[in-house]
């Protein structure tokens, strides 16, 4: 079983590129069993939407002043 930082690792790897399926199940079978991964995997996803909305909300409203 991979430690809490490996997965850690995978987790924030998998949002910006396309994990291996063996990867992907190590991290699906660890956040299964271990809580603070789990939140660690929400929080960051939580954390790159909340970016992307404010960017792209951003990059609207200079659209729109030009």
């Amino acid at each position: 079983m991979r430690s809490c930082r490996d997965i850690s690792a995978l987790i924030s790897q998998g949002l910006d590129k396309k994990l291996s399926l063996g990867e992907r199940f190590a991290v699906w079978l660890h956040v299964m069993m271990c809580i603070r991964c789990r939140n660690f995997r929400t929080q960051s996803q939580f954390i790159r939407k909340a970016a992307r909305h404010y960017t792209d909300n951003l990059q609207s409203r200079l659209d729109r002043k030009s």
